[in-house]
């Protein structure tokens, strides 16, 4: 497993690259079937896929981020989301100091909804940062991919996040997920009570539908997708 970037300063020299790519992740429970790294390693292996299709630098994740829905889930880290922002405004300064002003975060973790308010505010004056992939690109690949279930019901080590581990890191993923499936059903309060009140395993999905083939799709999808978002950041 090779989840980090590899490269030399010579590389990034020869490449002159003018987006880098930045993986935010979590360290959270994801049930008995999925390491606590899930999100982060997702968004590696996302960020993986697009550094290798497009001439972007993919940076190392950030691994703890905004995971409070998951309480007191053994293992379970979190940072506030303040934190969060000053991490990731002061890695595009950083990035800005050395002649790349463009940043995409790809996010793999749900839970860090202040990654909004982060790319809206640097983009105030013109589009220097993306997220990636939003809404739609996960809806879409789903759709490619021929999944069984969709974003709501599948939302936490369900599904997409399982085959997508089952086709890149298959050793991260244990032989549970084939019995692990739970309906959360309508969570309401979920910001309130967090996850807890909707879940007694961790999980809201369906894994045992995971497959390395439905992974494979959804990572091509969103390789395809991401060309309109450097189109939009290097307009």
């Amino acid at each position: 497993m090779n989840l980090l970037p590899t490269i030399t300063t010579i590389d990034v020299q020869e490449q002159s690259p003018s987006v880098a790519v930045l993986p935010v992740g979590s360290y959270e429970q994801h049930g008995s079937h999925l390491p606590l790294i899930t999100d982060t390693a997702i968004a590696c292996i996302i960020t993986r896929e697009l550094a290798a299709a497009y001439p972007v630098l993919a940076l190392p994740p950030v691994t703890i981020a905004c995971s409070h829905e998951h309480g007191t889930w053994p293992g379970t880290v979190s940072i506030s989301a303040r934190t969060l922002h000053t991490v990731i405004t002061d890695i595009a300064e950083s990035l800005r100091d050395s002649g790349i002003h463009k940043l995409v975060l790809v996010n793999a973790h749900g839970g860090n909804y202040v990654l909004q308010n982060i790319v809206q505010e640097a983009s105030v004056a013109g589009p220097n940062m993306g997220l990636f992939p939003q809404s739609r690109e996960w809806k879409r690949a789903r759709e490619r991919a021929g999944l069984h279930s969709n974003s709501y019901d599948d939302m936490h080590a369900g599904e997409i996040e399982t085959s997508i581990l089952l086709h890149s890191e298959p050793s991260l993923v244990r032989p549970e997920y084939k019995t692990a499936d739970h309906d959360g059903g309508e969570r309401t309060h979920l910001l309130t009570t967090g996850m807890k009140a909707y879940t007694e395993t961790g999980v809201i999905g369906f894994p045992s539908h995971a497959t390395a083939g439905k992974g494979e799709a959804v990572l091509a999808s969103l390789v395809d997708d991401f060309a309109e978002h450097l189109r939009v950041l290097e307009s």
